[in-house]
């Protein structure tokens, strides 16, 4: 694969939360990329952490550990990794040091500690200076689940779309509302809709106000959260061919996360899928559908019902259980190619096994 092609990639992601004295890894080592022009879906159970990935991608959230790079830029950083490692290195210094008969032997432990401590106390303070520069976030948007606490009750629709030209630096107010009616029509609104408030629009209205706020920026990507799980069915098709539209005129790339496996069938180039804060497999749309290894995927797609009664009166859901799917007590799973771009969690023995299944 082309370096080249790759417009966001992140490499071993983790976001945690304090839950009291406990911590919650809605995010836990993940690693994935999307290329330029593509649709990247990203798939899972609520909770799963998918909308914790996009909101971390973006920066509203800091990354506890791992790297985001935007054409190969470090955009954002964690210092935990960083800190666990120097940690490890002093433990191991002063292991070695209690079992060092020779003078030699200790000034090697003290040259590896020192080279290790340097390396990762360089790298903190470049993560912690990149945090407090400001992050310009036009090449990134993102387009929101909920259209209706999304968009500020007290904003014309003028002012919402219009907020991220004026935070740019657009001060010419023909050019703002030149803009703004331009975004309006592309998203199959009008003109005068720019005076009226949020109120005053349905929720297919809505979340096209929302997509224009995103699209007038001209971003080179767009984090789609469920942006149509809070529509009525109808709609739905609309927005999505509305999103499909828009990013071909624009040369976009999308992260779509959402429920719905059908629609992301339909619309991704590449699917990821997450359970518990983890990546389990990707691989490209068709692939994964017709050839789903991981136990979890197999039982997503078991719950997809069909307008078929003959169909739905034999479908057997899959149950998933992670204690009984897997033994990973001799070793741990990490994310391996089993068939070219398609990637899936597995320890040896499993990814044998879906090697097997691959090449019959």
């Amino acid at each position: 694969m082309d370096n080249d092609d790759i417009l966001l990639r992140a490499e071993h992601l983790c976001k945690y939360f304090k839950s009291g004295k406990n911590e919650l890894h809605a995010v836990d080592d993940i690693s994935f990329y999307i290329k330029r022009g593509e649709v990247f879906g990203l798939v899972g159970e609520s909770g799963c952490g998918k909308t914790t990935a996009g909101r971390t991608v973006i920066g509203l959230y800091e990354p506890t550990s791992g790297e985001i790079y935007l054409d190969g830029v470090l955009i954002a950083a964690g210092t935990r990794s960083h800190r666990e490692a120097m940690k490890h290195a002093r433990i191991q210094y002063r292991e070695g040091l209690a079992a060092a008969k020779s003078d030699a032997e200790r000034r090697k432990l003290k040259e590896t500690l020192s080279g290790t401590l340097t390396e990762n106390s360089k790298a903190i303070r470049n993560i912690e200076r990149l945090s407090r520069q400001k992050r310009d976030t036009s090449r990134i948007q993102m387009i929101f689940q909920d259209p209706v606490a999304s968009l500020d009750p007290r904003m014309t629709v003028r002012e919402i779309v219009a907020e991220g030209l004026i935070i740019k630096g657009e001060r010419d107010r023909k050019v703002i509302d030149r803009r703004v009616y331009e975004t309006l029509e592309l998203v199959g609104l009008l003109p005068e809709h720019a005076a009226r408030y949020p109120h005053e629009f349905s929720g297919g209205q809505r979340q096209r106000i929302g997509i224009a706020r995103a699209i007038i920026m001209e971003p080179e990507l767009i984090i789609a959260d469920e942006p149509i799980s809070a529509l009525d069915v109808s709609i739905q098709a609309q927005v999505i061919n509305l999103l499909n539209d828009l990013r071909r005129r624009f040369k976009m790339a999308i992260m779509f996360i959402a429920h719905d496996l059908s629609v992301v069938k339909y619309f991704s180039d590449r699917i990821g899928v997450m359970y518990f804060g983890k990546l389990v497999e990707t691989a490209p749309s068709d692939e994964l559908f017709r050839n789903p290894l991981h136990p979890y995927t197999r039982s997503l797609l078991s719950a997809i019902p069909l307008p078929d009664p003959i169909y739905e009166k034999k479908r057997r859901r899959v149950i998933y259980d992670p204690r009984t799917a897997h033994d990973y007590s001799k070793d741990t799973p990490t994310l391996r190619e089993a068939a070219e771009g398609h990637f899936v969690m597995c320890d040896l023995a499993e990814y044998e096994r879906y090697r097997r299944i691959m090449n019959e």
